[in-house]
């Protein structure tokens, strides 16, 4: 569908947010966030949060010596100045930017702090992480609850094109959400695929809805239907983002319960476990 000569201009991402902790992705992460800040002239806010441990055991203080409480919080704050330190890094000198962190548990300090946001940039964990790190956030909780859409870098990922996106279509919410929350990188892509996996039809009514509508904002894109998968779909979606480069998904997340998924498996839970490329997902 072309781009109309009069378009509708959707809101940029005037705040982005990136959650930090110390695991070596995370400064790649941040400059990927900064350079989406460049792109959208966005404030951009660096967040960490991680919960002090209390002493296994009763501690008799000695003269002199710094109890395992104070060796706690040292290790804190200097855990936090490390983090601070490779966001100040990939920030740059570019203007605005904030550092916020607390002694909190992370995922829930992070969800309170996206409101001061328009976009959350965070890491997609690596699939043999067995547990997050003191800092890490829990990225179901994450989307489930910021109610912002999140940005899923995986790792070694450090750069976001976003000239060719593909738009995992399912008639739900979630699906509406994501596209409306993703307008600022769509109007900005060069070609948009809007995809309906496991259409029967595959001139696909919903998916043509979606791509006219995003040709009102702007957007240059192809709507069509798709076979149903002999293969999961999120892996079909991958296929599809590889086959025309794309670089972006974005799609609902959790159309079903987190529950539903974690047992039996799902679209958002198997992107977030092994997608290569960035994901752009709202619930």
């Amino acid at each position: 569908m072309a781009r109309p000569a009069q378009a509708s201009h959707a809101s940029a991402y005037a705040s982005i947010m990136v959650p930090m902790d110390l695991e070596p992705q995370a400064e790649r992460r941040a400059g990927l966030a900064a350079s989406l800040a460049d792109r959208f002239a966005s404030r951009l806010i660096g967040v960490a949060a991680q919960q002090i441990m209390p002493p296994l055991y009763f501690e008799s203080p000695t003269a002199g010596t710094p109890g395992l409480i104070e060796l706690e919080q040292s290790r804190v704050a200097e855990e936090f100045a490390k983090a601070e330190a490779a966001f100040r890094r990939a920030a740059g000198n570019r203007s605005p930017v904030e550092w916020r962190q607390a002694i909190a548990f992370p995922t829930e300090y992070v969800v309170q702090q996206t409101r001061a946001a328009d976009l959350i940039v965070a890491g997609r964990p690596p699939r043999s992480d067995p547990a997050p790190s003191r800092m890490g956030v829990d990225c179901g909780d994450l989307v489930m609850d910021a109610g912002r859409p999140v940005l899923f870098v995986p790792p070694r990922v450090d750069q976001l094109t976003a000239k060719r996106v593909v738009v995992g279509w399912n008639d739900t919410r979630e699906a509406r959400r994501a596209v409306r929350d993703g307008l600022p990188l769509l109007r900005e892509a060069k070609d948009v695929f809007v995809v309906s996996v496991d259409s029967e039809d595959i001139e696909d009514a919903a998916a043509s809805d979606v791509g006219a509508y995003l040709a009102c904002h702007g957007v240059t894109v192809s709507a069509r239907g798709w076979p149903a998968p002999a293969h999961a779909v999120a892996d079909e979606l991958i296929r599809i983002a590889e086959g025309e480069s794309a670089d972006l998904i974005v799609c609902g997340a959790y159309g079903h319960s987190r529950a539903r998924e974690w047992v039996l498996g799902g679209v958002t839970r198997d992107l977030l476990d092994h997608a290569p490329v960035c994901c752009l997902m709202a619930h």
